[in-house]
């Protein structure tokens, strides 16, 4: 065997143990990527607190914090703020849960029917789902 044939035996030998590592390593990421692909999927972090806005605060805040006219069963009408608009992401957490706790303006008092840990979980829905990106004051 003359050097060039041996040369390209070699090469010829190298490609394919290259290739052989490409095609492991591709097989290996797919069934990887196969397996997390349910791993990849995003659980909702909100779930228990999700449920807590659909009871209590869905019928005047609306589905998306939307706010608006409101008309209460004993007639009372109210106007909900948008919890999306500018005023209402410059809050500070501490005057929503202020108004959780204590209620006010039309809205109820929550301080005996959520424990502190769901007001602060609604005011962290509130402000990732309903604000992103917002900047309340201190």
């Amino acid at each position: 065997m003359t050097k060039r044939q041996s040369v390209i035996v070699a090469a010829a030998l190298l490609l394919a143990i290259v290739t052989a590592c490409k095609t492991n390593q591709t097989s290996s990421s797919s069934t990887a990527n196969g397996n997390s692909s349910s791993a990849q999927s995003t659980p909702d972090h909100f779930a228990a607190v999700r449920s807590t806005w659909e009871k209590e605060c869905k019928s005047c805040h609306g589905t998306k914090g939307e706010g608006g006219p409101v008309k209460l069963e004993d007639g009372t009408k109210l106007k909900v703020p948008n919890l999306q608009d500018e005023r209402a992401r410059r809050h500070p957490d501490s005057d929503y849960l202020k108004q959780i706790t204590k209620g006010g303006d039309g809205m109820p008092a929550f301080e005996k029917k959520l424990t502190p840990e769901q007001m602060n979980d609604l005011i962290r829905f509130i402000r990732e789902v309903f604000q992103p990106g917002a900047v309340p004051a201190k």
